[in-house]
Parts: C-alpha cells; structure tokens; sequence
C-alpha cells in the first residue's frame, strides 16, 4: 500500500506580511494620535509603502491561495493606507479641499462598518483574528466618534486603544511565522473548534 503525501500549493502563507504591515503602519500612526508624536513623513511613507502596497500583495497571493476573506480584508486595508495617506498629501499639495470633521468621521465609520462584518468571519477562524478584527472595529468607532464631535480626548483614547490593535496583529503575524518555522505552536493564536 502506497502514502499518497498531502501536495502543498508552493505558495507562502502571506498573512504574516499583511497582519505585520498592518500591525506595525497601525501602531505608528496611533502613536501620533495618543500625542507622542506629529503626523510627518515616516507615518505617510509607511502608509504608502508598508500599510499600503505591502496588504495589497499579500492580498494577491491570498487569492492564487484561494483565500476570499484574506484576499478582501488584506486589498482592502492596503488601499484603505492608501487612501487615508491621499486623505493628508492631497489637500496639502493644492489637489482637492480636505475633507472636514464630518466628512472624515463619515469616512472612518464605512470602514468600521466594513470591519464588524469582516469580524463575524473571523468566528470561524481563530481568537487572534478575532481580536485583531474586534479591536479594529472599536478603533474606527473611537475615531469617527471622535472627529464627528471634535472632542481630542477621545481621539487620544483611540490612539491607545489603536496601539492595542496593531501590536494585537503584529503578535498573529509573528505567531504564525513562529508556529510555522518550529512546527509546533510557540505562540498560541487560539484555533477555533468547528
């Protein structure tokens, strides 16, 4: 009797890229909304290169790997850094008008709505994802409810609250390239029982 051995698809597992280049363009943005630093090149160039360009490829190969819920959320979040990088350069550079208090808070709460429903896949995936997504969704909450009102104490709290949710994805990225690399799990992210 012959062992037929299981055929791997030959491609890389890209969440680790997406949840870090997620991760980290999210913790140094947040640093700059909880007050420890001004909004200046390194957040943008991170927006564009890292948050941006790096999800969207990951987001790409998560489709040659079948993957609908990593190919959405992953293309998604890129051009969301993308966006939100062209939401401060192209005002700055004469293009458009910036988008006022409403218009942003109006622009945060879609991509919060986007983000709950997104959670309510991460149920059947793992309890790491589901903190990533949770997070996330109080995040944009925090600040839409903060531009819409003007009130910077909220706005700061979401800061410290988005310093949770980036490092909560740096930590499933790095996780899963531990896990993997080991072959055992050296990080838990908390498998589902289906």
């Amino acid at each position: 009797m012959t062992t037929i051995a299981p055929v791997k698809d030959g491609i890389a597992n890209p969440a680790p890229l997406g949840l870090c280049a997620f991760g980290m363009t999210t913790v140094l943005l947040n640093l700059h909304n909880a007050g420890v630093f001004e909004m200046n090149s390194m957040i943008l160039a991170m927006g564009i290169f890292y948050g941006g360009l790096a999800q969207v490829i990951a987001g790409v190969i998560e489709a040659k790997k079948n993957n609908t819920f990593g190919l959405t959320a992953f293309t998604s979040y890129g051009f969301f850094w993308l966006s939100l990088v062209g939401l401060i350069v192209m005002p700055k550079l004469g293009w458009v008008a910036a988008p006022n208090e409403i218009a942003m808070a109006s622009y945060l709460a879609i991509w919060g709505l986007f983000t709950l429903l997104l959670f309510f896949g991460t149920l059947k995936l793992n309890r790491a994802l589901q903190v990533v997504f949770g997070s996330l969704v109080i995040l944009f909450a925090l600040l839409a409810i903060g531009d819409a009102t003007g009130n910077k104490s909220i706005s700061k709290l979401a800061g410290f609250e988005g310093i949770i949710c980036g490092a909560s994805a740096i930590y499933t990225g790095i996780a899963q390239i531990l896990n993997e690399v080991y072959g055992k799990t050296v990080l838990p992210i908390g498998p589902v029982n289906a």
